[in-house]
């Protein structure tokens, strides 16, 4: 986060009380929000609370060691973040510091009271003018843009509630202070601005979500898409796979910019990320997956307040790059962390509290979190961007009745519900299909049968049958066997095991078979619903069970996963089938 200048008229006051993350400061003039600095030290706090003389602050660093009498300083701004070129490929805590500065200044520990700006002032970008003098501009109006890294080009917009005319303005090369135009009221205008991140950036209209955000990933794509400008949860117990779900999601999906929130998440877990992201490439375009990344790693054992300013910071970066008219899809691993943190912070503010300890307010911060979520019109022209939010719950022990997740799903539309006994199976992505849904099926139906197959909703509806009809009959098999039920049941059985086996299971580390595009998926679809077709018919003609699986040709359907040049292979699995078939007696 960048240092901000204190305003010399606002009054220092003094450390009344410690309790934490949350202190309280008697004699200063604040307002809500603003932030503050703490201590000899100028730790860097938020307030939070107004009451009569007392000021209570929640502070972003470790509070050990400070005592009452310390001074309290306002710098008169709420909590905000830089905003310009540069953002892409960079690492931050959870209020925009640099941990790569942070590290070459300190080492691999990070001292209390440091600060380092979000953006490079100092490095020059070349930046091309689109507007010129005499032009009229409103806030979101882009002024030109910085090839801000290979592959994405960063638009220079004007900042949400500015407007004016162009008085100068000049191309060239230019660090984010520098003035690189003037309006005609004297207004300088600069490659970077800040914005508050409590605050959503403004919009000129909302859009239904119609198109789907492709992820690769066969599960999501085919049984519960999730739409560009929606919102899903993905909750899960310790071990079921959400942070490599999420890892699979931020590395494979359409979205342009990618955001990953790294929210109280264990840290060996989140040095993986920052281990793994930096060498990834983009399937894209070949270049590194970090060019349109930004990480945002907040740890477990990181200040408690910091924690819950993250998911702020992060999703504050979506929406700007939102309004450049991309598309941008935000992880946020995991906002059980998030939740922890506000009833930390409640309790010590000795507020009433509700389910389960946490604050009355969960559901109302939750649901403004996935309300920033949304395909839609910026400010600036008629382009059109997005903002995806996934987000992560870890209920203990799985329990999804507790108020985090129940809260989620009052407000998201996407729900992928890991389960436990998924994984323990080594079934992966471990997500239950039974329990899980989508509410974009209907709005996203006309994009699929365009892009994807006429009967694609058909083809979807008869494979979850089929799960759901084996889930009925698994009841009676524990009972009696599998042998004691009708052949066509014994076919339903068989056909919802290759559909579990051959379709749903993925394997993330396989180099082909990480991602399936989605007319794979479709021909995948299709072969294993011909098997059941011809096994429906071969069974009517009075062909027993155990000769229909005999067949060979189904046993070969697996290896398509692994295959890149699939559509051959999958024509000839298709003519050694009905070979096998029409030779049955």
């Amino acid at each position: 986060m960048a240092a901000q200048k204190s305003n010399p008229k606002e009054a220092k006051g003094v450390l009344y009380r410690i309790a934490g993350p949350v202190v309280v400061a008697k004699g200063i003039s604040a307002r809500m929000y603003d932030v503050v600095r703490v201590g000899n030290e100028g730790l860097m706090g938020e307030v939070i609370q107004l009451d009569g003389e007392k000021t209570v602050i929640q502070v972003y660093e470790d509070t050990s060691g400070i005592k009452p009498g310390e001074p309290v300083e306002s710098t008169g701004a709420p909590l905000s973040v830089e905003l310009g070129p540069g953002l892409l490929t960079s690492i931050y805590d959870g209020i925009q510091r640099p941990l790569v500065v942070l590290q070459e200044q300190m080492g691999d520990f990070i001292r209390r009271g440091v600060y380092a700006d979000g953006l490079n002032h100092k490095k020059k970008w070349e930046f091309k003018a689109s507007v010129k003098k005499g032009d009229k501009v409103k806030g979101g109006d882009i002024m030109g843009a910085v090839q801000e890294t290979e592959t994405v080009l960063h638009y220079v917009m004007l900042p949400p509630g500015a407007e004016g005319v162009i008085g100068e303005i000049k191309s060239g090369s230019f660090t984010v202070d520098e003035v690189i135009g003037k309006l005609d009221d004297g207004a300088d205008l600069r490659l970077s601005h800040r914005w508050p991140v409590r605050n959503p950036r403004p919009s000129k209209k909302k859009l239904t979500p119609e198109f789907p955000l492709v992820t690769g990933q066969r599960i999501f794509d085919a049984l519960f898409p999730l739409a560009k400008g929606g919102a899903a949860a993905i909750p899960g117990p310790f071990g079921a796979g959400k942070t490599v779900s999420q890892q699979q999601l931020a590395k494979w999906c359409d979205a342009d910019i990618i955001v990953y929130v790294g929210c109280g998440e264990r840290g060996n877990e989140m040095t993986e990320v920052l281990k793994e992201f930096p060498e990834l490439i983009d399937p894209k375009t070949g270049k590194p997956l970090m060019n349109r990344t930004v990480l945002i790693a907040n740890t477990s054992n990181m200040p408690v307040a910091a924690r819950e300013a993250s998911i702020y910071t992060g999703i504050t970066i979506a929406e700007y790059y939102r309004d450049m008219g991309y598309s941008v899809a935000i992880m946020a691993d995991s906002t059980s962390r998030w939740a922890e943190a506000m009833r930390e912070i409640s309790s010590r503010l000795e507020e009433m509290p509700g389910e389960e300890g946490y604050p009355a307010y969960l559901s109302t911060r939750l649901a403004e979190f996935y309300e920033r979520a949304g395909r839609v019109i910026p400010m600036g022209g008629d382009k059109e961007g997005s903002v995806t939010i996934i987000g992560a719950v870890s209920p203990p022990g799985g329990d999804f009745s507790e108020p985090v997740t129940q809260s989620t799903l009052r407000v998201t539309k996407t729900f992928w519900a890991l389960d436990a006994k998924l994984a323990q199976r080594r079934h992966f992505p471990s997500i239950n299909w039974l329990t899980s849904y989508s509410l974009y099926l209907d709005t996203m139906e006309p994009w699929f049968a365009e892009h994807v197959a006429k009967d694609w909703r058909s083809l979807i509806r008869r494979f979850m049958g089929l799960l759901q009809e084996e889930e009925k009959l698994q009841e009676i098999v524990q009972l009696v066997g599998s042998d004691a039920l009708p052949e066509k049941q014994q076919l339903v059985l068989e056909v919802a095991r290759m559909i579990r086996e051959y379709f749903l299971q993925q394997n993330a580390f396989h180099e082909v078979d990480t991602y399936c595009e989605l007319k794979k998926s479709e021909q995948l679809i299709r072969i294993i619903l011909k098997f059941e077709e011809l096994a429906g018919s071969a069974l009517d003609a009075g062909i027993r069970i155990q000769k229909i699986l005999e067949t060979k040709a189904r046993t070969r359907i697996p290896e398509l996963k692994f295959e890149k040049k699939y559509v051959p292979l999958i024509e000839d699995i298709r003519k050694q089938m009905e070979q096998e078939f029409s030779s049955l007696k």
